[in-house]
């Protein structure tokens, strides 16, 4: 079995020239992460706040805390300190509500749109249409405490890899067409956060540039 620094540099060696990997730390102890820190991780995903919230105050401050998971709104004040990038914005009352806690503790938080295209009901997101609508009508005065820097989704979970590879295209598509639109005006707007470990080399064929990768690194869950 492989070490955490062994996994980590196999992956970095595959992905290419700008790709973000993104360690999806959830659920697995501080003492992996070190690990993982030590071989020059500093992106890591969780999905919980109070395990973001414990982990971030006892690891080094030079790490990129990325919310990766449903976000729920009695949850956003406890991660607005600590928060490099929230994925998971789904609903605009949420991107409300980030953007006023972020100006209440004087940041301004990167934010993906999360993207609803798998045919899954469990998954959240916008549908394509509600993502759209609100790229076309978006006003940064009415969001000051966030930056939309891209879009994040997931595809169907399927062996079936035309459905996998059509849902990764279609986030590309909404990608491509709201950095045309008011909310992709802003020049951080640049992300594509697609693909997990069972699935992330057709994200990276179909344009992700930010891969979010759990069991690879860090074996399986341990909940």
């Amino acid at each position: 079995m492989n070490s955490i620094a062994e996994n980590i540099a196999a992956l970095q060696s595959g992905l290419p020239v700008g790709v973000t990997l993104v360690a999806v730390s959830k659920f697995h102890p501080v003492e992996a992460l070190i690990q993982a820190y030590d071989a020059g991780q500093r992106h890591f995903g969780e999905s919980r706040a109070a395990e973001m919230v414990e982990k971030a105050k006892s690891l080094p401050k030079d790490i990129h805390w990325h919310f990766i998971g449903h976000l729920q709104t009695n949850k956003v004040r406890q991660i607005v300190p600590y928060v490099s990038l929230i994925h998971s914005i789904d609903t605009v009352r949420l991107l409300k509500l980030v953007s006023d806690e972020a100006c209440r503790a004087g940041r301004v938080i990167d934010v993906l749109l999360q993207a609803h295209v798998a045919d899954e009901d469990t998954k959240t997101g916008f549908m394509p249409d509600e993502l759209l609508q609100l790229a076309a009508g978006y006003d940064n005065a009415v969001f000051p405490g966030v930056r939309i820097c891209g879009i994040m989704g997931m595809a169907t979970n399927t062996d079936n890899e035309e459905r996998i590879v059509a849902d990764f295209k279609l986030l590309k598509e909404l990608f491509d067409h709201v950095r045309n639109t008011p909310a992709g005006a802003d020049g951080r707007f640049s992300v594509l956060s697609m693909g997990m470990s069972h699935d992330y080399p057709m994200a990276l064929q179909c344009g992700a540039n930010m891969v979010r990768i759990g069991s690879m690194i860090f074996g399986e869950r341990q909940y």
